[in-house]
């Protein structure tokens, strides 16, 4: 899955993924021959997981 699948999905921005792979609270995407990131179901599982702990304002 691309970063816009996932974020898709998840309900949250590509830009979020990216943000929190930075800062280490999930774990760094697959790359590509491209470079691109991609994602199996167990990362979109991660991601989801995270985006349920985090407390929305």
């Amino acid at each position: 899955m691309t970063i816009t699948e996932v974020a898709d999905v998840v309900g949250i921005s590509p830009k979020t993924i990216v943000r929190w792979e930075k800062v280490g609270k999930v774990r760094k995407a697959k790359r590509d021959w491209r470079g691109w990131r991609f994602y199996d179901e167990k990362d979109l599982d991660h991601i989801r997981q995270f985006r349920e702990t985090v407390v929305e304002f």
